[in-house]
């Protein structure tokens, strides 16, 4: 190994790398409206604070009250390519604290793995990318071009964050991203494509002792669950399995009738909403199963006697991703994982969409998805990351960066 990757090596302790994911995983960052207090402002505030005490160029931009994107900047002493390094700051809920064994927010260690919500996804992710950096940076080493690290807000949402880090202009100069989420180290070049439709029927309210009286919107969205599920199966058995993303879904996460207000266990609801999370790989076309769907409601409506409305509406839209094994960010990583373990990575796909899919989408960035963490893991309760693991991303992050601005990207820039 080169001596200025040994000195970059050496510069990442073990615990400074642990005690920046407890402190992460201690600031709550679960979007909630109605707690302005544990959104991902504090985190923010943390990280670029941390960022500033490394001698790094910080901007933090709000895209949302009390949701602002961190941005930091290190400059070579030459010109060069941009490698971009981002990891989102918000999580998700914790759900029922007591359902936890371990406290959500206490980023407790037992054994070698620490535990709390964040911990996998992706407080992790961030605390690599930035400790990956700090070695870089108090080793000394001599690099051309920059490192950028992003850490947006509402990656867990509607990726309000990495939109607007896009539209302000600040992936313009971005060559490849290195994309960190939990993914067991393997790298990941595919990404599955998603779409969120909602489907509304409309039904007419009624006593449930009388149920004549009204129309029944649960009995046909049944029955257009059915259909979508059957569906699916066409389109599983259509594509086939893709070697890096799997196969398909059309999955219904969120039933709700009445739409609005409560239900009650005596009242026929005046209608039925269900939310479709709905995952593609290569060879589907996203309009195509929108207007398959649409012609599923309206099969269903024209055999409804009462002829109740099933209404659909696209609400998100992101497209499957790829990138080729040839691109310089894939062999950076890749050089960069042998080096570090003397083994041959694990090219694979993400199973579902991340921030870096707008990157490459929207602006044609080449993208690599990898980290620490088992993929499962993340919203489950008891949330944990392996700590041996954690080390190795930070220091394949370290490696990856210096491979890609002295060697693979320098060759293309």
């Amino acid at each position: 190994m080169k001596p200025d990757y040994q000195r970059v090596l050496a510069a990442i302790s073990e615990g400074d790398v642990v005690s920046l994911l407890q402190d992460l995983v201690r600031i709550p960052s679960v979007y909630s409206p109605d707690e302005p207090g544990r959104n991902e402002e504090r985190v923010a505030d943390y990280v670029a604070a941390f960022l500033r005490n490394m001698g790094v160029e910080v901007h933090v931009e709000e895209v949302a009250p009390g949701r602002p994107n961190v941005i930091g900047i290190v400059r070579g002493t030459r010109p060069g390519p941009c490698l971009l390094l981002e990891a989102h700051s918000d999580v998700v809920t914790p759900g029922n604290p007591a359902g936890w064994t371990h406290a959500p927010f206490g980023a407790e260690i037992v054994g070698r793995r620490l535990y709390g919500r964040g911990a996998c996804d992706t407080k992790n992710g961030i605390t690599s990318a930035v400790m990956a950096v700090k070695g870089v940076l108090e080793s000394g080493v001599d690099f051309p071009g920059s490192i950028m690290l992003a850490i947006p807000v509402d990656e867990e949402g509607m990726m309000l964050g990495i939109k607007h880090f896009i539209e302000q202009g600040w992936a313009d100069s971005v060559d490849a991203a290195l994309i960190c989420e939990p993914e067991d180290n393997r790298i990941c070049v595919a990404q599955k494509g998603a779409m969120r439709v909602l489907v509304h029927v409309k039904g007419k309210q009624a006593h449930g002792c009388m149920p004549f009286a009204g129309v029944n919107p649960n009995t046909r969205m049944a029955k257009f669950i059915l259909e979508v599920a059957a569906y699916e199966q066409q389109e599983v058995q259509r594509l086939g399995r893709h070697p890096y993303l799997g196969v398909p879904s059309l999955t219904p996460t969120v039933v709700k009738a009445p739409a609005e207000g409560e239900g009650q266990l005596n009242v026929l609801p005046a209608d039925c909403l269900v939310a479709y999370d709905i995952r593609t790989v290569s060879g589907q076309n996203h309009e195509q199963i929108y207007k398959d769907l649409q012609g599923i409601a309206r099969r269903l409506e024209d055999a409804d006697p009462e002829k109740a409305r099933i209404e659909l509406e696209w609400i998100e839209d992101r497209p499957v991703t790829a990138t080729a094994l040839e691109e310089p960010i894939v062999q950076a990583v890749a050089a960069a994982y042998r080096l570090l373990t003397g083994r041959e990575p694990v090219y694979d796909g993400v199973p579902g969409a991340t921030d870096g899919t707008f990157l490459s989408a929207w602006k044609n960035i080449p993208v690599v998805v990898t980290g620490s963490g088992v993929r499962e893991v993340p919203h489950q309760y008891d949330e944990w990351v392996d700590i041996d693991q954690l080390l190795e991303t930070t220091r394949l992050y370290a490696l990856a960066i210096l491979e890609f601005l002295n060697g693979a990207g320098a060759a293309h820039y």
